[in-house]
């Protein structure tokens, strides 16, 4: 379906990766999620490792506070810099991997902040997935063995986790409709629904 790189953004629990696989399939194109991590390694030549411990101290930490280090097109430390292992530069390695990833062709990326990446670019779709907590909460007792305590206490640290995450390297509040192209509530549309809405944006957008 033309030259459109689709960005999904999505609630823990709301089908949002699932979503993006299935769009992905079902058209033949590329879906990036952790092997960015993998390709900014291989791109900077930093341990592939550094970038995984970065997202777990962001998980259990305070790192972000109030601070923010928002992203800009092409901005990278030189290896010469005490500053080139960074979270801001190995975030930035990460943004230069999504951003040749999508000179390659249409693919689709999960989170990552790659809507705000990919901004500059007019053949960029960036979609939220969401749905009610009782959803998500519903979807996401299918994939593990938490009990209700903890699993309510993991997908509001998830989340609290992707939010910081985006407004640390954005500016932006991860949840704000103004930030993307489509809103999606996969309670109501359900998944191939949801894949379905896509096309329909994209055919009409670009037609």
């Amino acid at each position: 379906m033309k030259n459109v790189v689709v960005t999904i953004a999505r609630q823990y629990g709301s089908g949002g990766k699932t979503i993006a696989q299935m769009y992905a399939q079902k058209h033949g194109i590329p879906c990036h999620e952790r092997d960015i991590l993998r390709l900014a390694a291989d791109d900077s030549g930093i341990n592939e490792a550094l970038f995984g411990e970065v997202d777990e101290r962001l998980k259990s930490g305070n790192l972000f506070g109030i601070s923010k280090k928002i992203y800009t097109i092409g901005d990278l430390i030189p290896p010469s810099s005490p500053d080139f292992t960074s979270t801001q530069n190995l975030f930035n390695y990460q943004a230069k991997v999504i951003r040749d990833l999508a000179e390659q062709g249409p693919c689709v990326f999960i989170g990552r902040c790659a809507d705000f990446v990919l901004a500059d670019k007019p053949n960029v779709v960036s979609v939220f997935i969401h749905a009610p907590h009782d959803y998500c909460m519903e979807q996401a007792r299918e994939r593990t063995a938490k009990n209700v305590g903890d699993l309510t206490k993991f997908v509001a640290r998830t989340d609290k986790f992707r939010g910081d995450y985006y407004r640390y390297h954005t500016g932006h509040e991860w949840n704000d409709a103004r930030n993307y192209d489509l809103c999606l509530d996969s309670s109501k549309l359900g998944f191939d629904g949801c894949v379905e809405a896509i096309e329909k944006y994209i055919e009409v957008r670009f037609k």
